[in-house]
């Protein structure tokens, strides 16, 4: 958005605008500058979704913004909850379009799993949004709802409020980096949900420059790395990114990130049978995470029904963990959450091949 709005364009999303462009706006409309608290507050603490919800502002302003500006809200228009209280939920973005969110609850925590973007660009074998079309970014406003969202079924089940957040739902955070931040500002900010930025987990598949640019900002939440292979010829075979964003160029992002940030770094490790699970791919991964102080969660994998890639063996897994803690590495072995449901990690829109599938299915629901 331009700092000048020009009324005879159409309107402007207002939760994109710049503070300094609305600002703007409500001098040149005759306002007094203290409204733009009121409306900040309004859009990111109690999460509006329209501008007569705003009731402190006086009808004059309320009309003025209608005219100017709308709200980019999203709807939750369907949920499934797994056997293990996992709630997985399809958001409606725009008029034709669905993202995914997970709510992950455990006995002391509960996790939004949050998406970016709409489809997905990087195509990794063993993901199921990697099959979608990247349609579109998300815009910061939409990022930010579906951690409201959430956080409202967090409370209606679980009794509490969101402790973490990770984005690590549809699509690639840092391909999305401006509007990815500007949502993490807003969840962090006092004016937004107020959780500390050391509670956020930003996942990326690798975008070597982009991990630079991370540390450039100086950014506070934490950073996860989707690993899943140490070697060049392995990570090429389940992940394209990796041909334009080697390890090498990874390696040295990763430890420039760390030097400006301070920040350990995840290495997520999805563990496949008979591909990335021998002791020799251990003392791989053990020799490149030694480049910054890290931790390694260890993932089983989820079949997205293609049967290319399978679930590596109990007894596999648990010899890796040893290797790698035995050279002196932080290991956590994750099990998936919500397999029952596909709302487990890789697994978000594998029964829903489009997204103009599952909305199609909520146009019939509605109409009946």
């Amino acid at each position: 958005m331009q700092n000048i709005i020009d009324m005879s364009e159409n309107k402007v999303n207002i939760r994109s605008a710049s503070s300094e462009s609305i600002n703007d706006w409500i001098l040149k409309k005759g306002h007094k500058s203290f409204r733009y608290k009121q409306i900040h507050e309004w859009l990111w603490r109690k999460n509006v979704s329209s501008f007569e919800s705003m009731q402190n502002l006086g009808k004059k302003l309320i009309n003025d913004l209608d005219d100017s500006f709308f709200i980019d809200h999203i709807t939750l228009n369907d949920q499934q909850i797994s056997n293990d209280k996992t709630i997985k939920c399809a958001f409606s973005v725009g008029e034709t379009q669905v993202v995914e969110g997970v709510l992950i609850p455990t006995k002391s925590r509960s996790t939004a799993c949050i998406s970016s973007q709409v489809g997905c660009s990087l195509a990794c074998k063993f993901c199921a949004t990697g099959r979608l079309k990247m349609l579109r970014n998300l815009s910061p406003g939409e990022i930010v709802d579906q951690v409201y969202l959430l956080n409202e079924l967090s409370i209606k089940h679980e009794k509490r409020s969101l402790s973490n957040i990770v984005y690590m739902g549809m699509g690639e955070p840092l391909l999305n980096y401006k509007n990815v931040l500007k949502s993490t500002e807003i969840i962090c900010s006092k004016d937004g949900l107020g959780i500390s930025p050391k509670r956020i987990t930003v996942s990326t598949a690798g975008i070597a420059k982009m991990i630079t640019k991370l540390g450039d900002d100086e950014v506070k939440f934490n950073l996860a790395l989707s690993l899943h292979a140490a070697n060049d010829q392995k990570r090429n075979e389940i992940m394209a990114i990796n041909e334009s964003n080697n390890l090498k160029d990874l390696k040295k992002s990763l430890q420039y990130f760390h030097q400006k940030t301070g920040s350990r770094v995840t290495f997520e490790y999805i563990i496949f049978d008979n591909f990335n699970d021998t002791p020799q791919d251990a003392y791989e991964l053990a020799s490149f995470a030694k480049c910054v102080p890290c931790k390694i969660n260890i993932i089983e994998y989820n079949p997205i029904d293609d049967g290319i890639l399978r679930q590596a063996d109990v007894q596999k897994v648990n010899e890796f963990a040893r290797i790698l803690e035995d050279k002196n590495l932080i290991v956590n072995i994750r099990r998936s959450r919500g397999k029952d449901i596909d709302a487990a990690c890789g697994q978000l829109a594998n029964k829903n091949k489009t997204a103009v599938f599952r909305t199609e299915q909520m146009k019939k629901k509605s109409v009946k």
